[in-house]
């Protein structure tokens, strides 16, 4: 893996291959519409709105055979990749192989952004970039957490078992911002006990034994999942200049 640091790019790379089955929408959450257009599509006007990005990878599902609307297209500079795997994980490894083997050198700077997070910010993206560019492992976006937190009993109803200390807690959030090279590597370690763990980018870094940095993010960049999302979704949408 090449460590230069010399004059390093950054891409987003959205996994884009996931059904939504907790969405319970007819197609694909990330192509349900929100605000008029397939909710991905919001997603991809921000990033592409971020002055730093160079490039942005999409990576859809083999048979993803969804036509985007009459008249939309992917954003500029921004690539559709047919190797979206079985899993997020997956899904962002196989893209970060396709990104190796089209030349993207190792030291360039990727931007893990979730599909269904449309409610991101090209500030919130570019203060992530700016606060992580100089950083010897990266970081992501996160939310400290604001409410109290509570376990539950694991059996019978859902009851309280204890109240966890908030400190020191934080929500995360995509982007989540790293080298190529290192995020591959430590997705390609991951692999071998079948992402086992690995629930982000973060998380894959940490089990090399790396900290990745906190940069606040907002409570308005969350990922719909629900049905109720897509409503608070669309009004936030909506009310946009």
């Amino acid at each position: 893996m090449s460590t230069t640091t010399e004059n390093p790019r950054f891409h987003a790379l959205i996994p884009c291959a996931g059904t939504g089955s907790r969405a319970g929408t007819p197609v694909p959450k990330q192509y349900q519409a929100v605000a008029g257009q397939p909710m991905v599509m919001h997603t991809l006007q921000a990033l592409a709105r971020v002055p730093l990005i160079a490039q942005g990878w999409v990576v859809v599902s083999p048979g993803d055979d969804f036509a985007l609307p009459e008249g939309a297209s992917w954003p500029a500079r921004f690539t559709r990749l047919s190797c979206g795997g079985a899993t997020r994980a997956e899904s962002v490894f196989n893209g970060l192989d396709v990104m190796l083997a089209n030349g993207v050198p190792a030291h360039d700077w990727v931007l893990v952004h979730d599909a269904a997070r449309c409610l991101v910010t090209p500030e919130a993206v570019s203060a992530l970039i700016e606060a992580c560019r100089d950083d010897p492992v990266g970081g992501l976006l996160a939310l400290p957490l604001p409410d109290t937190l509570k376990t539950q009993k694991s059996e019978g109803v859902p009851r309280v078992e204890a109240t966890v200390p908030r400190e020191g807690k934080w929500l995360a959030q995509t982007p989540q911002m790293f080298r190529l090279g290192a995020l591959h590597q430590a997705l390609e370690q991951a692999a071998k006990t079948g992402f086992a763990g690995i629930t982000d980018e973060a998380s894959a870094m940490e089990q090399q034994g790396l900290s990745p940095r906190l940069v606040p993010g907002s409570a308005m960049n969350l990922k719909v999942t629900y049905p109720a999302d897509f409503a608070f979704a669309e009004a936030v949408l909506k009310a946009k200049p």
